[in-house]
């Protein structure tokens, strides 16, 4: 039997439990909640009910084969802010945000074992698994939904940094190109520019040049999947060590170092800045991670742009 408080009020029934029931195909669960075996006040209720504060969930027993939960290590990232609604923490390339597709955890999944006190933690947003940067977390449901509708709205301001080879003219430069997500035959999800896709908006910013490599920032307008990828590799500039998108003649060359010049053995991808009303206090709020150390040290070994070409210094 379980009491709902006010951070789950407002939640449908159905989301409600295949969070409480972590493990539980979601078939069963809905075919749990179909047969009357969850009930809300000693009633039944529709998969569509939404919990308000106080209501008495029954929550039904479900067998599932014992499972061993210490296969998720608890692990703490960099935290860029934190208080009582909020936590942003300044993620590793390389970590997948959450657990699926081939992936055992995630970032939600470390965090939520390294804080088992904690009665609410959920992404409000995703980065790639190569990309490195901001994420915010959100600690209280108001602070969830709160979030989500300044991201609708256009709202929250999330801006990225990019390394791309080739000759960019414009320092600002709008990318407007529809974008269609599909799955490969073996199950990889991709995106590609296709007129029936989802509208989709990009503003780039030529920072500075180094040699023949541009460092962009990117601004996002909206936020569909692999959004700043595929519009750079649909304008002719994939991203440097961009293995899905990219130009893997290049990769191949990057992952070898080449007299001054370091290796790049990561996708030159990073959310470096975020600006947004606290979902609380309303004040605005704006949170920064630096280049992460290995992007910095191949930036620095690349030869540096003459002053007709130097357009800002890097954020």
């Amino acid at each position: 039997m379980l009491t709902i408080g006010p951070e789950e009020a407002g939640q449908r029934i159905d989301n409600f439990l295949i969070r409480v029931c972590k493990g539980v195909p979601k078939s069963h669960v809905y075919q749990v909640l179909r047969s009357g075996q969850v009930r809300v006040n000693k009633g039944r209720i529709a998969q569509t009910y939404r919990l308000v504060e106080g209501d008495t969930v029954r929550v039904p027993p479900m067998r599932l084969a014992e499972r061993d939960e210490s296969h998720v290590p608890a692990a703490e990232f960099r935290v860029l802010l934190e208080d009582d609604a909020l936590l942003i923490i300044d993620k590793p390339a390389g970590v997948a945000v959450h657990g699926g597709s081939g992936v055992s955890y995630g970032v939600i999944e470390q965090l939520r074992a390294s804080r088992p006190a904690a009665r609410f933690l959920e992404l409000v947003h995703r980065l790639d698994r190569e990309t490195s940067g901001i994420l915010m977390l959100a600690k209280k449901r108001s602070a969830l939904t709160h979030l989500h509708e300044q991201i609708r709205e256009g709202r929250l301001d999330k801006r990225y940094l990019t390394l791309v080879k080739g000759e960019w003219l414009n320092r600002r430069q709008h990318v407007k190109l529809p974008l269609f997500k599909y799955t490969t035959p073996d199950g990889e999800r991709r995106v590609r520019v296709q007129s029936d896709g989802q509208p989709s908006h990009t503003v780039f910013n030529l920072l500075r040049k180094y040699g023949d490599f541009v460092l962009l920032e990117a601004e996002l307008k909206t936020g569909r999947t692999h959004q700043i990828r595929v519009h750079l590799a649909s304008s002719g500039f994939a991203i440097a060590g961009d293995d899905k998108y990219g130009d893997f003649a290049l990769n191949r060359e990057l992952q070898k170092a080449d007299g001054k010049r370091v290796a790049l053995k990561r996708m030159f991808l990073h959310a470096y800045r975020l600006v947004f009303e606290h979902p609380v206090t309303g004040q605005p709020v704006n949170v920064e991670a630096a280049l992460p150390p290995e992007c910095l040290r191949f930036l620095q070994s690349l030869p540096t742009a003459n002053n007709n070409n130097a357009v800002s210094e890097t954020p």
